[in-house]
């Protein structure tokens, strides 16, 4: 495979890809608009029974006219054979085979729509159980989504949370670590501060004759000798 088509195969794997993506971005729509459509083919295909039952019904009682037109002209056929008329009731007799004929037609077409009712009212039924047995899974994974968005919602919240409260927990321990520092400056200055007092007091009594001041080596050398005289 040369470069080209293996460029045109990647590209055919993009747009694949892109398209599934969309389909699983508006998945719940689609599932929704599909049992929109079904249920509207549902209705069509009830309006559609309606119409095959009522020419059912006008089938039959067109076959109970022409039934009954049969028996009326067979009463005909009769009568006039009883006066001896043969021609009459031959005449009458062709009537009667006509009916005859139309009454086939007519059993047949009311037979015809009465198989389609039949059929078509055991896949009405089994269209409907099947509409809602998805209706009640379409409202599931609805549930299941909001479920999944919620938890996600709460996860990315915790995730924040707790990604705040490290951040919290770090500023504290600067917060603290300065404030150590703080303390330890000031007192370190407080030291200083009562050293360099303490310094000056002693000077100043040294300086009065009050306290005695530092030891010379003369002063140790004449408390030598004063021992050993």
């Amino acid at each position: 495979m040369n470069i080209w088509a293996k460029m045109m195969t990647a590209l055919r794997g993009g747009v694949n890809e892109a398209g599934e993506a969309i389909v699983d971005s508006q998945a719940l729509r689609i599932l929704d608009q599909e049992v929109r459509e079904a249920s509207e083919e549902l209705k069509q295909s009830k309006d559609s029974l309606a119409e095959i039952m009522a020419r059912q019904k006008l089938a039959e009682e067109k076959c109970k006219q022409i039934q009954n037109k049969i028996s009326e002209h067979e009463d005909y056929a009769l009568k006039a054979l009883e006066k001896g008329d043969e021609a009459l009731a031959r005449e009458v007799a062709e009537k009667i085979a006509d009916f005859e004929n139309q009454l086939t037609q007519e059993s047949e077409a009311r037979e015809g729509y009465s198989a389609s009712v039949k059929k078509l009212q055991i896949t009405i039924q089994q269209t409907e159980r099947n509409i809602k047995r998805l209706k009640q899974q379409v409202d599931t994974v609805k549930a299941n989504d909001s479920v999944q968005r919620a938890q996600a919602a709460v996860a990315e919240r915790h995730s924040g949370s707790h990604s705040k409260l490290r951040t919290a927990m770090d500023s504290l321990e600067r917060i603290k670590e300065k404030q150590a520092l703080k303390e330890a400056q000031l007192s370190a200055a407080s030291e200083i501060a009562e050293t360099s007092s303490d310094d000056s007091l002693q000077t100043k009594l040294e300086q009065a004759g009050i306290a005695p001041g530092k030891h010379s080596a003369e002063d140790v050398l004449a408390r030598i000798k004063s021992k050993k005289g």
